[in-house]
């Protein structure tokens, strides 16, 4: 009797071993993020310049402690997102060469964490407004940032920021989203 009840044991054991070993983890899932309709209303709030932004966003004046007048951010909350907006009115040629070294200089200071940075024309000549859009591929702190003037009085510069651990794959959705919305802000933008 204890033979077979060991018996029985022992090809249990057995049983379970055999199988399939093809095992493989799952891959990490992530949340399932709902887009809002995209929809835009016109900013102009007593600032050298005028955009449309999306209405699930809104901004508000940029409150550190460095802030100029006409520095906003504007806030995707649905996404835990901030494109920081700077304003800047030119004053000279060097001046304005500077503000465009700076842009520049603050963009491919995420080169250690980009995998690749490329730049963008922008020139809309009708509106005066020209610039260049850099897009910054990687786990960066920043995946956008980019500066528009009119090469003569006026230089706004934006930079995007996810609140978060800069992870490509996680953000990448509400990245495709947010860059849809600052084309809209780049290409209706307007001196005053």
């Amino acid at each position: 009797m204890r033979y077979a009840g060991l018996l029985v044991v022992v090809l249990l054991l057995f049983a379970a071993c055999g199988g399939n070993h093809d095992y493989s983890p799952k891959p990490r899932g992530y949340f399932r993020i709902k887009f809002p309709k995209k929809e835009y209303q016109d900013y102009a709030a007593g600032c050298p310049y005028t955009f449309s932004y999306p209405k699930y966003a809104f901004i508000e004046p940029d409150l550190s402690r460095n802030a100029k007048p006409c520095w906003v951010n504007m806030q995707f909350p649905q996404f835990n997102a901030t494109l920081h907006l700077s304003y800047q009115p030119v004053t000279s040629k060097k001046e304005y060469n500077q503000l465009v070294e700076d842009a520049r200089t603050f963009a491919f200071k995420h080169t250690v964490k980009a995998t690749s940075i490329d730049e963008g024309i922008i020139a809309y000549p009708e509106r005066k407004v020209y610039g260049i859009y850099y897009t910054i591929d990687g786990n960066s702190a920043s995946s956008v940032q980019f500066f528009l003037t009119d090469s003569t009085k006026n230089y706004l510069r934006g930079a995007l920021y996810f609140n978060s651990e800069p992870k490509l794959d996680s953000i990448q959705p509400a990245l495709n989203f947010v860059k849809k919305d600052l084309e809209v802000l780049i290409k209706s933008l307007k001196w005053k």
